[in-house]
């Protein structure tokens, strides 16, 4: 299933093929600068710029030497020739490329997420501003509170993205950043002019004061980037998953007619993809501590983060790409029912304009506190009776002493709790076109 909604382009970024190719990118660089700097012959620069590693040669001399740099430099200057080889991995240490080559996938990886956080931005706002104005029930710890529109829920969801694109175009800037500077960061062997026209020409930054390694709290900042867009997701899943649920049934998954939700009950439509997200998003979650214990080194550097961020970054990566893919999906197709929202938002009978009949009460100079007891009597009889609130106060004779017939049915009319809906939309740049299909209230 991951793969469904995984697109190819974010699994070649993190494929062996393309580590190697970015390890060349960045040796030819280095090449290019010191010939720049006369130190390398230009028959030798042209050798190393045709330079390739073949991979089953480099799997080979790695099984021998028990190192994939060394390995890598092997196998590719035996495509150039010892005499260019000489010039080849000059000066560095294997972290100049591995880090650097790093810096190169974590962009390329930031740009597809971002893509896709766009292509949901655009979908969950295409949903609001069609849903502008349908009506449904806000729910606070789970309960019924005042009115609000689904348009309204999801401009809130589009904003929240707004946040994430912003905090992922920060964290993918934090990891732009690459190092040439040597065994210990001191730029001994490589100075640091070579190091920033090597950076310069791969588009990266340079890390100001590096050790052996470009410092992990940028990578930790990172995940923790995409932790929280999965949780951000995380969170329209489960109100996806509470709306679908059968007594509330206001909104469903798209669900295929060849689709099987159970596989003992026939009738059974499962939240399963949101189900999904929910539980990569813990997954993603689960990966910042690991990411975060990555900052932790000895000294100027040692490995104990290699063997982790071979596993975390990539996958976080990959798993965030599928979210986001999918919730678009999702979001895009899902099945909305307003008339079922409608008589939701009947459930308590006008218990959920008691907010507004106690204001009411009060702008009519009863004291806050006897217009709350009252209100609450009469909205607990309405609930419980199944009588509408209105109706016990036109009846009671407390309400009766203050308010006229016309001001207690102005207390149970939807508009005012819609009247700033606009406002929002506005505020994270939602058109407010009244689209074909609305639910108006």
């Amino acid at each position: 299933m991951i793969s469904r909604y995984t697109r190819p382009e974010m699994g070649r970024i993190w494929s062996e093929e393309h580590k190697i190719e970015l390890w060349l990118r960045v040796e030819i660089a280095v090449a290019e600068a010191w010939a720049e700097a006369g130190l390398v012959p230009s028959e030798a620069l042209e050798r190393i710029r045709g330079a390739r590693c073949d991979l089953a040669r480099m799997r080979e001399i790695e099984a021998e030497v028990d190192h994939d740099v060394i390995a890598f430099i092997r196998a590719t200057v035996e495509s150039i020739g010892e005499e260019a080889g000489r010039f080849f991995h000059l000066g560095l240490t294997s972290s100049d490329v591995i880090d650097t080559a790093l810096a190169l996938q974590l962009v390329e990886a930031s740009d597809l997420l971002l893509a896709d956080l766009e292509t949901l931005l655009d979908v969950v706002g295409e949903q609001a501003v069609r849903h502008r104005r349908t009506v449904m029930i806000g729910r606070t710890h789970g309960v019924h509170a005042e009115p609000i529109t689904l348009g309204f829920k999801l401009a809130g969801w589009y904003a929240e993205l707004q946040r994430q694109h912003e905090r992922l175009q920060h964290a993918r800037e934090d990891v732009r950043v690459g190092k040439i500077s040597g065994a210990v960061g001191t730029h001994a062997h490589v100075p640091p002019q070579i190091e920033e026209a090597v950076l310069t020409r791969l588009g990266l930054r340079v890390d100001p004061v590096s050790t052996q390694v470009v410092g992990r709290d940028r990578h930790a900042a990172f995940v923790a980037a995409l932790a929280g867009i999965g949780a951000t997701i995380d969170r329209f899943a489960t109100e996806i998953r509470h709306l679908q649920r059968t007594e509330v049934r206001e909104l469903e998954e798209p669900f295929d007619p060849q689709n099987m939700g159970s596989s003992a009950m026939p009738h059974k439509r499962n939240p399963h993809e949101s189900e999904r997200l929910s539980g990569l998003a813990r997954l993603l979650r689960s990966y910042v501590s690991a990411a975060l214990e990555n900052v932790v080194l000895w000294h100027e550097r040692d490995i104990s983060h290699s063997s982790v961020e071979r596993v975390i970054l990539p996958d976080a990566c990959i798993v965030l790409d599928f979210m986001l893919n999918s919730m678009t999906h999702l979001v895009r197709d899902w099945v909305v029912y307003p008339e079922r929202m409608r008589r939701n938002l009947d459930l308590t009978h006008g218990a959920i304009f008691s907010q507004r009949a106690m204001l009411a009460l009060v702008q009519a100079g009863m004291d806050r506190q006897r217009a709350y007891r009252l209100v609450q009597r009469l909205a607990r009889r309405a609930w419980e009776e199944e009588v509408h609130l209105r109706s016990l106060f036109e009846r009671d004779d407390e309400v009766r002493q203050v308010l006229s017939p016309e001001q207690v049915e102005a207390i149970f009319d939807l508009e005012p709790y819609l009247r700033y809906v606009d406002e929002a939309f506005r505020r994270v740049g939602l058109p407010i076109d009244e689209p074909a299909g609305a639910t108006v209230a």
